[in-house]
Formats: structure tokens, sequence, C-alpha cells
């Protein structure tokens, strides 16, 4: 997949287009991408993606904006697996923002991008003030030359499949709910950093896995599987927080104490699968009492795995 910071000038190639954040690419996303994926199949076209960075509700107003259910690098790369040719990122800044809605017809869709089919989600809104919906585009498409699609909610089970409801079910501590509404189990993935090497000194080392956002969908301590070592799966026990117990700190840790491993991993590209959680973050009153905890957590992700074991 090609991928693209801002749109062109002048489109090099035309596109059948689709626009969103995708932040997850979950199961509506993905049905939204396969109808993307085979009209421009069928057209001879790239398959295109116009997507934001960072998220409008993380540029009007950061400290309200929902918590980032992936990373740009791990949403280019579920876009890439769907089957995208070309994605472009556009920087969404106070210049963006101010680009009406005639003009981001004008300049992005037809100029930039030569749009010949657009699908869109039913409740799309662009252009300042948000004053475009899909009536404007499709008069506009009328006029331009290209058709617009309107991508009805994907439900399941009478669920509507949305980020938001996936940052529910991650904040809730359901993660087969998750799983089901992503189609998958979430993951977070990154490098392994040299940490404080507290968990060695307390009998569990631990990979510490760097996190781009500081405000992570889930938090406590869960039963993962790791890619990214072996190549099987490796088992573990994850603690995502602010490790109140040694620490004091507003930026949230992934650590990742792993089963049967003894190797170094630092510098390792890692994906974290979170599978089960097994309770919520605390506090404890002494190293001792986090020890003991902590020794309970793994036995806890062990049995789990004796009864969910993991697949190739």
């Amino acid at each position: 997949m090609q991928v693209f910071r801002g749109i062109p000038e002048r489109a090099a190639q035309a596109s059948v287009l689709t626009i969103g954040n995708f932040d997850g690419v979950h199961r509506g996303h993905q049905a939204l991408l396969q109808l993307l994926t085979s009209k421009a199949r069928e057209l001879g076209v790239g398959a295109t993606v116009l997507t934001f960075e960072p998220h409008p509700r993380e540029y009007f107003s950061p400290a309200n904006a929902p918590a980032r259910l992936a990373s740009l690098r791990e949403k280019l790369l579920l876009l890439a697996a769907a089957g995208v040719d070309r994605t472009h990122v556009c920087r969404f800044d106070q210049r963006f923002a101010a680009v009406t809605a005639e003009q981001f017809v004008s300049d992005f869709l037809v100029r930039g991008l030569d749009v010949r089919h657009l699908i869109i989600g039913d409740d799309f809104r662009y252009g300042s003030a948000r004053r475009g919906d899909f009536e404007h585009l499709r008069r506009a498409g009328e006029q331009h030359g290209f058709i617009v699609e309107a991508m009805h909610t994907v439900e399941i089970d009478g669920e509507r499949v949305s980020s938001s409801a996936v940052r529910h079910a991650l904040a809730s501590g359901d993660m087969a709910r998750a799983a089901h509404l992503l189609g998958r189990p979430y993951s977070i993935a990154g490098r392994v950093m040299s940490g404080k090497r507290i968990g060695r000194e307390l009998g569990f080392p631990t990979a510490n896995i760097q996190m781009k956002h500081r405000k992570p969908a889930l938090a406590g301590v869960f039963a993962v599987s790791v890619e990214g070592l072996a190549p099987r799966p490796v088992a573990g026990v994850a603690n995502i927080g602010l490790r109140p117990t040694v620490a004091n700190t507003d930026r949230p840790i992934l650590e990742v104490h792993l089963f049967d491993w003894d190797r170094d991993c630092y510098g390792a590209h890692l994906r974290v699968h979170f599978q089960h959680k097994l309770r919520d973050e605390a506090r404890f009153a002494s190293l001792d009492e986090l020890t003991a905890q902590i020794s309970r957590d793994a036995q806890q992700a062990r049995d789990w795995f004796a009864h969910h074991p993991l697949s190739d």
C-alpha cells in the first residue's frame, strides 16, 4: 500500500475513495473497505482511503478526546491488510478545519484525488462547521461526475459496531466483546524499551513496550499473547497503567512478563494481544505485597491459558 502525506494539487490517477478516521479498523470499517476494494477492482482504479492525523476531536478538544484504539502505524497496517491501495494521511489543523464543504469537494475530491466513486458512512460530515453531508455530496457528484454511495451502519447481534462500542468494551474489561466487534483480539504494538528492571528484582522480568499515546483504551492486568519473538505466540501476563506502587508517573506503561521465556528482547517490535482481563490496577503497601499479587496474577493467567490454548 502506498502512503501519502496530504492531498496532491492534481491527481496522477483516479480513485475509488472512502473517508474517515478508521480508529481500530473494526468490523464496520472492514465491511466498508470490502465495498471499497470490490468497487475499485470493478472500475480498475485504486482503492483509496483519506484519513486524518490527529483525530479531529483531538484537535478541537484534546482533553476530552476519546482514547485511541490504534496508533497511525497500526491503522495503516490494518488498512493495507484490508486490500487498500493508497492512503492519504491529511494533517487536521486550523487550516484544514477552515476548508469549506465546497472547497473540500473541488480541491480534494475532484482535483486532488480524481474520485470516480465515493463510499462514506451514513453519518459522515465534512467542511467548516461540518456543513457538508451526504445530500451535499450527492449533488456535487452529479455536478462533477462521480457516484456517492452510503455505507449503512453495521450491526452484530443487534449492536451497532463502532469505535465507541469497542472503547466501552475495553474500558469495562469485556475482552471477548471487544474481539467480537473488532474481528480479532485487541492488541497494542510497540518496541521493547529499557526499563528500571524492577520486575527482574521482584523475580518477574518484564518487557516494557513503548506506547505512542498517553491515553490507552484499557487499563489493568491481563492474560496476553505476544507476537514478534518466536514462530508461535508467547503467553504472558501484562500490566498497563501507571504502576502506582513503584512509580510516580502520569504516562501509562505497558509491561509484559513472558511465560517460559529467558532471552533478551530489547529492541524487538512486539504485538501484545489482550486475551482476558484479570483485575484492575491497584496500589500495594509494599513490594512484598506487590510480588505476591504478581505471582497470583501469573498463575491465574497460566490457568486461563490452560483452558484457552494459543493457536499458531
